[in-house]
């Protein structure tokens, strides 16, 4: 969603607490251990390998090998962040496979009736008739919330395609996540986390066609009649672009930038025969901090992580013979960790301390919480430098 709002989140927290009631602000009733109890603690966890990046400002991130998904290092995994357009991973995940790629749609104005105000758009009409493939660059390249819609439409609605997205969430054991639209755009109580992006990465990568989707770095799209457009990719490690060099190795996956949510990634590279996974949610500035702390990280898993021993790792769907985990409430593990008192965590019924405040400037969305919420808040994510980030 590209938001011209310049309220800080500072001064935001404040109008907030003036607005909403504080209630709204009850946090979940516990902390999961999926993946390892490690991953439930608070702080940096790691072993066996030194030399981490030391000015990560994200509030949560996680690196992983994708062949064995062990967890190299961590912060903060299972919290409960806003996940812009990293939720189309999931998306993707559940209903890549139900349409062949040469199918055509002709496209309606109902099918973009219901797409938010301000989201990204790929620039979908109504009118023409697209292939199921070039709906897909159109999510993948370009985040376009319009050719989300146009695709659960053709799966039988939003109401549905929600559904079907989160028991996708629950047989990925990604317990963490709660899908309220399917393109990632900000609804009080949708939250994912880094564990669980990167669940649906590794997920999604294991398909051709996702591989595929997620680098490629620009396309033609129909612009009606014979006409087309270019469509590049916002991936900025995977394009190069505002400052950036495409990182060696890159290939894919999946960016987001909302006001509420800020910037979040989840990144895959591959170097000497090894692929890495990398989840960076909510770095403290905007623009390209994100893609930065991500190349940082990604640089420590091919370097000094190569000895690194696993804190934790990414289970296997229940689909495919992963071993069910039971989520595991109170002690150490769940102060730290995820959506036990995380800023942005939902609570047990699925609700969130989110609330949508309009103003003329853009929609921000702004967290009504205690103490703890207003010392962890961040300073504000530059809209203006990231007008081009991909959002939802």
């Amino acid at each position: 969603m590209r938001d011209s709002s310049r309220l800080t989140r500072r001064a935001a927290l404040g109008l907030t607490a003036a607005a909403l009631p504080v209630a709204a602000a009850a946090p979940a009733s516990a902390a999961t251990a999926i993946g390892g109890e490690r991953l439930a603690r608070d702080g940096i966890q790691t072993s066996g390998a030194t030399g981490l990046p030391k000015k990560l400002t994200a509030r949560s991130w996680l690196v992983a090998d994708h062949k064995t998904g062990e967890v190299l290092a961590s912060y903060r995994a299972h919290q409960r962040l806003a996940p812009a357009s990293t939720l189309k991973m999931l998306f993707a995940d559940t209903v890549l496979g139900k349409f062949e790629r040469t199918r055509t749609y002709r496209v309606t104005d109902a099918d973009l009736a219901d797409v938010p105000s301000g989201s990204s758009m790929v620039g979908v009409k109504p009118g023409i008739t697209y292939t199921v493939h070039q709906l897909w660059q159109g999510v993948f390249l370009r985040s376009g919330n319009d050719a989300v819609h146009v695709l659960s439409h053709m799966n039988g609605g939003i109401a549905k395609t929600v559904a079907e997205m989160q028991a996708k969430a629950k047989d990925l054991q990604a317990l963490d996540t709660h899908v309220v639209s399917p393109d990632g755009f900000d609804h009080p109580g949708q939250v994912s986390s880094a564990y669980d992006l990167t669940l649906f990465a590794r997920h999604g990568l294991h398909d051709d066609d996702f591989g595929a989707y997620c680098s490629t770095r620009t396309a033609n799209f129909p612009a009606g009649g014979k006409k087309t457009f270019q469509i590049q990719n916002t991936d900025r490690l995977l394009t190069g672009a505002y400052g950036l060099r495409p990182y060696t190795g890159m290939i894919g996956v999946k960016n987001g930038y909302t006001s509420h949510a800020g910037n979040t990634f989840t990144g895959a590279a591959t170097r000497d025969g090894r692929t890495l996974l990398v989840t960076v949610m909510h770095p403290a500035n905007g623009g390209n901090e994100v893609y930065k702390e991500t190349e940082a990280l990604l640089d420590w898993g091919f370097g000094k992580g190569s000895s690194a021993k696993a804190v934790g790792t990414l289970v296997d769907p229940l689909s495919e013979g992963g071993a069910s985990a039971s989520p595991t409430a109170s002690g150490k593990g769940a102060k730290g960790a995820p959506g036990a008192t995380g800023a942005a965590a939902s609570s047990a019924d699925g609700t969130s301390p989110w609330h949508l405040l309009e103003g003329a400037a853009g929609t921000v969305v702004l967290l009504a919480g205690g103490a703890f919420a207003l010392r962890k808040r961040r300073a504000a994510v530059a809209a203006a430098k990231s007008r081009e980030e991909d959002g939802s």
